[in-house]
């Protein structure tokens, strides 16, 4: 067991965005993520990942408790993380914005030298190699996606949480993106995956959690979730 959360729950004012959710995530899997918008994915990777603090429940990394601790400090124990959004440093090269999550990873360096090297191999490995000096404000959404996933590799992650890496992409993009994850996963990295676009889901995880207002609602293989009455409810309404 590599990541454990029991009986997580957050609010903000009235509303219960995470309701008591126990979740264990596995090393080596890749674990799928749905619900509708507004199910409370977001958030939980907001607890995970330390921005923010749960009310109630613990978070636990092989064993160890991080529910106290600051994200900087969840980052260098070993989870990373992209967002929805991203947002580069816009007038630094990709090269520059990859070397700043060396600098404050699981193995953080000084060495200009040491940063520049790790930030090219990661930048090859992502499929930015030949963009590597390009300001991040030239590159387009894919490239953005992927630069976003480089700074996140380049802190070391033993959990990586991506969330809604393949929104907006094209059925070839979301492929490739694809490929990329399994290939991530297969250099010794455990995901978490936060996505809406079911095939992808359905491409890639080893299994998949659903959750609907901030509780889980079915868990499983892929294939058996998304045909889950109470999945298809949470999407379509009870009348589907």
């Amino acid at each position: 067991m590599m990541l454990e959360m029991d009986s997580l729950s957050k609010s903000f004012g009235g509303l219960m965005a995470i309701n008591h959710l126990d979740l264990d995530v596995y090393k080596g899997e890749i674990l799928g993520f749905i619900g509708p918008n507004g199910s409370g994915k977001t958030t939980l990777f907001n607890l995970i990942s330390g921005l923010l603090k749960p009310d109630s429940g613990k978070i636990k990394l092989n064993g160890i408790d991080i529910t106290p601790l600051s994200s900087h400090k969840i980052c260098q124990m070993g989870i990373a993380r992209t967002f929805q959004l991203t947002k580069p440093f816009a007038q630094m090269t990709s090269l520059e914005n990859v070397m700043v999550g060396k600098a404050f990873g699981c193995t953080p360096t000084w060495s200009m030298r040491e940063a520049k090297e790790e930030a090219e191999k990661i930048l090859r490995f992502i499929g930015l190699g030949e963009k590597s000096m390009w300001r991040a404000s030239a590159l387009g959404v894919v490239d953005r996606k992927k630069l976003e996933t480089a700074r996140a590799l380049a802190t070391k992650p033993k959990l990586l949480l991506l969330d809604e890496m393949m929104a907006g992409l094209t059925p070839t993009e979301v492929e490739e993106a694809m490929v990329l994850v399994k290939k991530i996963r297969d250099s010794g990295i455990t995901l978490i995956v936060v996505e809406h676009v079911m095939e992808a889901i359905l491409g890639i995880s080893d299994r998949v959690v659903a959750i609907n207002a901030g509780e889980k609602i079915a868990e499983g293989a892929p294939q058996d979730v998304v045909r889950e009455r109470k999945v298809i409810e949470a999407y379509l309404g009870e009348e589907a």
